[in-house]
């Protein structure tokens, strides 16, 4: 690794060529790795490298030459024709066609006896030459290019194997020899190696589609308003602060604010949910949403590589490219693998030989050993599933940032949920207002309004618009202050008033009457927030305002029960109003009373006592204790993901999606897991029994490449998962 990026590092990715198995993608990472300034992670299912690199120490140039010196291309990434790659080059279709079209004819007149004519090796000969020369020309030169820069991968194997059985039968034929031949075996080597190579790159392929889905619905053209008219433009021409006209119908070309109408967008790409929201002036929408049925006029907010989906494709991306903690080891193996390989061929002919067996016989086995143990399952078994899964999460509004995130789902046995804006709607409304004798309720409103006017918290926010809708305007605040998650303080036309927390309050010297007491108590019971009001020395009333919890939040704590989650419900309110939630949603463990500075210490102090802490909260106030939990979930509003305190970033706030990310991330790790058993238990089976003389190397060769299918089929069942939002009865996922 080289040595430590800087701050001002900048991302670049590259699009390899000629990459065939893990170990070459390990060869190029080194490479990439030992220049200084340079930090590459590669990712050989999607071919791609992303190198963080210092632009003070090298440029574009030197990496791509870095990739060219290690034996393969490489190229800078055209945003605009990203995710469009085609399958050519070692998987060139013509060479398969021409291989099979060649190998067919070889086949049957070699293994079937009345097809066999006098001569028939010579034509065996001529068929097998341009199969294994021509069509098998990609594994010759990659090979070639490897052992020039003293490296050896998959290709060697297939080089070796192949020129091997073909030289063998040419002298064979050539001088005559009483022995037989194996020209259609090299023949069906190459073909079934490139058949094997071509479906691997159309599995692969799809195991990426869910980000090329997610990119090609953003809008291809935008209607713009210039000088009042109406004009049609392609999208990626659009720029900030333009304003653009969305019909019924249309899909709404970029990020932006609502300026003029009301509709309902159909944004489940971006949260999940399938049910359209409803949008009007002053509201935030998404590049990619649909229009259901009112004109609205958009004012351009983000364009290009800034929208919500562009930054959705970018994350799934850079957490695709990530590498689980065993695929670590895996590049190590890789490293001496292919080398380890050809050494256990040339014993296998050695041993055959020695202990008295025909040259045939030693030689098939040695050919056997090569082509069984090609490591491309080794090289597809992390990075597949990954693609799968996490394209998979997006689709469905769950942003998994790597792969070590997954590793942490498994052990999870707490879930904090934050309470307002989590398991509750998040938005406060006054439910009753209660004055003391004496005193006016619109006056009690107005002022109180006025001194949470400059607050910014969601109790003061419903307070402020429920004064409003009262009262045609509200008195100026001269002095103001304010205690986090206590109250406010503020001089209104020369009153001192007070708003909070009765606590607030009594510490202020303003007390509580016996009745008032007795009325908090009861509002607190019955699940509301009370805020106690008072100016001049003296308690004027109450107002207790209600945060309904979300219809989901029920469903989704039997979830979390179901895949052995153990809900903690947390909260800066009183403990009788957060205990009748928890009550209302079937949460045994509470805590109440905890200031947003608190949140982490509440999570060290679970973590402390030998829990393993998911915290679930909205990524803002809550950053801290995201940050400090062993699992952070941070929910996003769908046009805002890129919430950095979580490891994992949902699109959607109903709460249910959390159990998706959980459950999707175990099940991701689970498949990663069995890809990496049956790739390592095919190769450590497999050489042995060809070693052992047991396997034709037509079979190893047709064994090979459905290995590499197998784990690349297995990872797109991933695409497949179903979302736990839709299901009435969870199963368990632990």
């Amino acid at each position: 690794m080289s040595a430590a990026v800087t701050e001002n590092a900048e991302l670049i990715e590259l699009e390899l060529e000629g990459m065939t198995c893990a170990s070459c993608a390990t060869r190029i990472e080194r490479k990439l790795n030992a220049l200084e300034g340079a930090s590459a992670t590669v990712n050989f299912a999607s071919e791609q490298a992303y190198v963080h690199f210092d632009p003070a120490q090298l440029q574009v140039d030197d990496l791509v030459a870095a990739v060219k010196s290690a034996g393969y291309d490489a190229r800078a990434r055209n945003p605009e024709q990203a995710h469009e790659r085609g399958l050519s080059g070692s998987r060139d279709g013509v060479r398969l066609a021409a291989a099979a079209m060649l190998g067919l004819p070889l086949l049957l007149v070699a293994m079937i006896s009345p097809f066999q004519f006098a001569g028939w090796e010579w034509f065996a000969l001529a068929l097998s030459t341009p199969v294994v020369f021509w069509a098998g020309w990609p594994f010759h030169r990659a090979a070639a290019r490897n052992l020039r820069h003293s490296g050896a991968t998959m290709d060697t194997l297939v080089s070796l194997g192949t020129l091997s059985a073909w030289g063998w039968s040419a002298a064979v034929v050539g001088l005559g020899l009483d022995a037989p031949s194996y020209f259609e075996a090299a023949a069906a080597i190459t073909a079934l190696v490139l058949l094997g190579r071509f479906l691997e790159a159309r599995a692969k392929r799809r195991s990426g589609d869910a980000i090329r889905s997610l990119l090609e619905l953003s809008a291809k053209e935008a209607t713009v308003l210039r000088e009042r008219e109406e004009v049609r433009i392609p999208a990626r021409e659009l720029r900030v602060g333009d304003l653009v006209v969305v019909r019924p119908g249309e899909k709404i070309a970029t990020d932006g604010l609502v300026e003029d109408g009301s509709s309902a967008i159909d944004q489940s790409f971006l949260t999940g949910e399938a049910v359209p929201v409803e949008v009007a002036t002053g509201d935030v929408v998404a590049g990619g949403a649909i229009n259901s049925y009112g004109r609205l006029l958009v004012r351009a907010t983000r364009v290009g590589s800034d929208t919500a989906l562009a930054q959705i494709a970018r994350l799934v991306e850079e957490a695709q490219a990530g590498k689980a903690p065993v695929q670590r080891l895996v590049d190590r193996i890789s490293v001496v693998f292919v080398p380890l390989v050809i050494a256990i061929s040339a014993t296998t002919l050695a041993l055959w030989l020695l202990a008295g067996a025909s040259a045939a016989t030693a030689f098939t086995a040695a050919v056997a050993v090569l082509v069984i143990a090609c490591p491309c399952a080794l090289g597809l078994a992390t990075p597949a599933a990954l693609m799968a899964g996490l394209g998979r999460g997006a689709q469905l509004g769950v942003l998994i940032r790597g792969p070590e995130v997954l590793e942490r789902t498994r052990r999870i046995t707490t879930i904090v949920l934050d309470k307002t804006g989590t398991v509750t709607e998040g938005r406060m409304s006054v439910a009753r207002v209660v004055t003391v004798t004496g005193a006016s309720e619109p006056e009690l409103i107005r002022l109180v309004g006025a001194a949470e006017a400059p607050s910014e918290h969601p109790i003061a926010r419903a307070l402020v618009d429920y004064a409003r809708a009262r009262e045609k305007s509200l008195p100026e605040v001269e002095r103001f202050g304010s205690e986090a998650g206590l109250g406010v303080e503020a001089l209104v036309e020369g009153r001192a008033v007070l708003v909070g927390r009765p606590a607030f309050l009594r510490e202020h010297g303003l007390t509580l009457s016996d009745e008032l007491e007795a009325r908090v108590g009861e509002l607190e019971a019955e699940g509301m927030t009370v805020a106690a009001a008072g100016w001049n020395g003296e308690v004027r009333g109450l107002v207790s305002l209600r945060d309904a919890t979300k219809p989901s939040s029920g469903v989704a704590i039997r979830l979390f029960e179901r895949l052995g989650l153990e809900p903690l419900l947390l909260s800066g309110d009183n403990e009788r109003t957060v205990r009748s939630v928890a009550r209302e949603l079937g949460i045994e463990r509470a805590r109440s009373g905890v200031l947003p500075g608190e949140k982490a210490a509440v999570i060290r102090e679970l973590q402390a006592a030998g829990e393993v802490v998911a915290m679930v909260g909205d990524g803002i106030n809550d950053a801290p204790a995201l940050a400090q939990a062993d699992l952070g979930l941070a929910l996003g509003s769908g046009t805002d993901i890129a919430v950095e305190a979580g490891d994992v970033t949902l699109t959607s706030t109903d709460l249910r999606a959390v159990a998706d990310a959980v459950s999707l991330a175990r099940r991701t790790l689970r498949t990663i897991k069995s890809n990496l058993f049956w790739a390592f238990a095919y190769n450590v089976a497999a050489i042995p029994i060809a070693a052992a003389g047991l396997l034709n190397p037509i079979i190893a060769a047709a064994a090979m490449s459905a290995s590499s299918l197998l784990v690349v089929g297995n990872s797109l069942r991933l695409r497949r998962f179903g979302s736990l939002r839709l299901e009435t009865s969870p199963r368990s996922e632990r």
